[in-house]
Order: C-alpha cells, then sequence, then structure tokens
C-alpha cells in the first residue's frame, strides 16, 4: 500500500523545508508519496522548492494564488496512493502523528479520517480565544446541518481511502478555506465511514504567518449552508 501526502503551499518559505523534512523521516508500515502543490507564492517558496532533491517527492507550480481548496483539488487528482493524507505547510501539524491518523483506515474501521485539536491528551498552543470560539460554532453549525457529532470541522489533518476520495472529488468545488466545510458535508452526504483522533497543535499568530481571518469565517458560514443544503 502507499500513503500520498498531498501538500499545498503559499508563501511558506520559513516552513516548508522543515516540513519536508518531517515528512520525509516520519516511519511508516507503507510507502510513501509527497505532492507539494505550491500555490502561486510571491516569496522564495518557489526557489527552495525548485531546488529540492527529496525521493518519492513531486512539486506542482500554479501561475497565481487560487486558494487552499484548489490546491488540494490539483494534488488529489495527481495522487496515486491507496490512502491520501491532507499536510499542511506550516508547522502546526506534526507528521509524527501520521501512525494513528491512518489507525482506523488500516484497521478497516473507517473511509475518512478527521483530525481533532479539542479531543485527546494531546499538547496545544494556547493563542486567540475568538477563532477558538469561531470554530466551535462553526463546527457545531457544520453538525446541525450534517447529522455529524465532528468536535473540530476545521481542523488541517483529513485522511481518506482512495475510493472514499474518488466518491466526492469530483464534486468539490470550494478553493479556499472553505475546503475544511465543504469536506464535512460531502463526507456525510456520501454516508462515509468517519473517524475523528485527537492530534496536537502548535499554531502560529498572525506575525509567525497565520492566514486565515475573520472574513474566512464568515465565508465559512455560507459554505457550510451551501454545500450541506444545495450543493
Amino acid at each position: 500500500m502507499k500513503l500520498s501526502i498531498v501538500v499545498p503551499v503559499y508563501n511558506e518559505a520559513e516552513t516548508i523545508r522543515e516540513i519536508l523534512a518531517k515528512i520525509e523521516k516520519t516511519v511508516l508500515p507503507l510507502a510513501k508519496e509527497i505532492i507539494v502543490v505550491d500555490d502561486g507564492s510571491t516569496d522564495r517558496t518557489k526557489e527552495i522548492l525548485a531546488d529540492l532533491r527529496l525521493p518519492n517527492c513531486r512539486v506542482l507550480f500554479s501561475d497565481h494564488n487560487q486558494g487552499k481548496g484548489a490546491a488540494l483539488r490539483r494534488g488529489f487528482v495527481q495522487a496515486t496512493g491507496d490512502i491520501i493524507l491532507v499536510q499542511d505547510a506550516d508547522l502546526e501539524y506534526d507528521p509524527a502523528e501520521y501512525p494513528k491518523l491512518l489507525e482506523p483506515i488500516l484497521a478497516g474501521k473507517a473511509d475518512a479520517v478527521f483530525g481533532s485539536r479539542f479531543i485527546g491528551s494531546e499538547p496545544h498552543r494556547v493563542l486567540y480565544f475568538w477563532h477558538y470560539l469561531g470554530n466551535k460554532l462553526l463546527t457545531v453549525f457544520s453538525n446541525m446541518l450534517n447529522g455529524l457529532s465532528l468536535t473540530d470541522m476545521e481542523a488541517g489533518y483529513k485522511v481518506f481511502t482512495r475510493q472514499a476520495l474518488d466518491k466526492i472529488l469530483p464534486r468539490l468545488s470550494a478553493d479556499r478555506f472553505g475546503f475544511e466545510p465543504e469536506i464535512a458535508a460531502r463526507v456525510a452526504r456520501a454516508k462515509l465511514r468517519l473517524y475523528e483522533v485527537g492530534i496536537s497543535y502548535s499554531g502560529r499568530t498572525y506575525s509567525e504567518g497565520k492566514k486565515i481571518n475573520w472574513r474566512d469565517g464568515l465565508a465559512a458560514v455560507w459554505h457550510i449552508i451551501r454545500y450541506s443544503l444545495f450543493d
């Protein structure tokens, strides 16, 4: 079996080398490929990626920024693995936790696994209250419309079997951070077997490069309504 790790990247010159090194050194009971999708970076990220010489790693470049969802769709199409995992490039999520994210799928119990920053005993950096509250409210709203019981709809770690992803990939359309509410809705509507796994979280501040903002939170409300009820 093979794991495809899809890494959407936008202006992550300070972290891209380190996250790829962490992915590369993570020991797994299956082969892995890394697919990096540069989403039109305007800092040194493109130059760093162009000079990379990592085994089993492919880098795709976009001419302009389209958003996380668009980058992931492109990476999903290129993935050749039996299992596909989403990995952000900003060091907020630790690749050392891949084994526990994969366990429900490898055990044959799950079609999809979402990470959660709000369950389990893993360490979490304490940051913005309003972000925390916003995440909780968006998750509750998503659960109400999709009939799920997620604790962290917005978490970056998402893992799918190839068969499960193929069921929902043709319908994915959100370009920016709307990917998170859309994927929750698609998983629910496809009636996939979904598990949640507690993960650690090393969140960063805006001065450290955090990109999501209050506008994305407002947009998420529309995405939840759209993908849960209409699209």
